[in-house]
């Protein structure tokens, strides 16, 4: 491995692919939504875990834009959690000076849970930190419903198609008011990104745990960062580069 050179800073923006839910379940004899309740149950662990790093916002994929095609029972069960879960954290999120937002696709959820999401947001809209849950949300649905936004723009006379570059079209993305994807983890041993944050983590560090969402917890985001530390972050440039700039 070449010679590492430590951040700076504490990674700001961290986000977790929550993987190993059913695994965890079946392993111990248990159904799924056994699985998903449990980690559900970690969310507040890992938030607490990341605020102590100064971590700025936690970004949690919840539900992809392919989980629709599970089974109709787990899919159920999900939604149920994730409504319960708004209900129930809204405000405590608010007390810790936490604000809330869902991002992705909305209108395919039942009416019951779009104003869930609405009143959850509405009551944790301000914090210090952010959490954001991304629930029926794919990568490539954010960059598509990004361009679609700039392609109104240019039929509307509003910019010319010169205008459309990588600044304008990354405005448009769920993220964007945000600080930029630093380091993105994934639970549960398996090693790809499942279309999470395709634009937001394009310079992002990448962290693979073997450990089971439901049993992921401060040591293992300890472990996440720490590793983050170790890492050279190179945006491009050479090592001798990053090197010279920080001497």
């Amino acid at each position: 491995m070449s010679e590492q050179t430590a951040p700076e800073t504490s990674p700001r923006h961290i986000g977790i692919i929550m993987d190993g839910n059913n695994r965890w379940a079946k392993q111990r004899g248990l159904g799924g939504g056994s699985g998903h309740k449990a980690g559900v149950e970690k969310i507040r662990a890992v938030l607490k875990a990341c605020r102590e790093h100064k971590v700025e916002v936690l970004t949690l994929f919840a539900f992809s834009s392919e989980n629709w095609r599970r089974p109709p029972k787990e899919v159920e069960a999900l939604m149920s959690l994730f409504y319960s879960y708004l209900r129930r954290e809204a405000r405590k999120l608010r007390d810790e000076n936490v604000a809330l937002r869902v991002i992705g696709r909305r209108d395919r959820f039942s009416p019951k849970l779009q104003d869930a999401i609405a009143e959850a947001e509405s009551i944790a809209s301000e914090g210090e930190a952010t959490l954001v849950i991304a629930a029926d949300y794919g990568g490539r649905w954010d960059i598509a419903q990004a361009s679609q936004k700039l392609a109104e723009q240019v039929k509307a006379g509003e910019i010319s198609p010169d205008e459309v570059d990588e600044d304008s079209l990354h405005k448009h993305t769920c993220l964007a008011d945000l600080p930029e994807l630093d380091l993105l983890i994934r639970t549960g041993g398996e090693v790809r990104i499942s279309n999470f944050l395709l634009w937001q983590c394009s310079y992002s560090e990448l962290y693979f745990s073997d450990c089971l969402w439901p049993d992921f917890g401060p040591e293992q985001i300890d472990a996440a960062v720490s590793d983050f530390y170790r890492r050279q972050r190179r945006f491009g440039k050479t090592s001798e580069q990053i090197l010279a700039e920080q001497a």
